[in-house]
């Protein structure tokens, strides 16, 4: 009389099959929240972006980015709140990239323009419209 039950075989081969399934749909998982993470940090750099440049044409000056951590662009309405790059988490702006800090803020060597970038806590990762 034979059992109603799967043999040790049929459970491999069903296990395998699982495996191999995957192998194959959690790298595009991955992917796709390096891929959200980039276009927010992108949206994100194109508001400030805009922000500063009116802001600029305003007050006819660069904002204090770093003295004051977005100080001049919140306290004036230019954004609603500091920014937080979604990359690693943080507000933070500095003069070039570094562990824990969320934007650059530097001199662009062109006419002594400063740039706004986003980075990641290794380097600097640029995204230019």
């Amino acid at each position: 009389m034979r059992s109603n039950g799967f043999t040790l075989i049929e459970i491999l081969i069903v296990v395998v099959i699982l495996g191999i399934l995957a192998a194959i749909v959690i790298p595009q998982f991955t992917d796709a929240t390096r891929d959200a993470k980039d276009s927010s940090v992108r949206a994100q750099l194109r508001i400030v972006r805009e922000q500063i440049e009116l802001y600029r044409i305003k007050a006819g000056e660069d904002p204090d980015l770093e003295g004051e951590q977005w100080d001049d662009l919140v306290t004036n309405n230019y954004l609603h709140r500091a920014p937080v790059n979604p990359i690693n988490g943080s507000t933070e702006v500095h003069d070039h990239p570094q562990a824990g800090v969320g934007w650059v803020w530097t001199d662009s060597g062109f006419n002594n323009v400063k740039q706004l970038y986003a980075t990641d806590e290794t380097s600097l990762a640029l995204f230019e419209e």
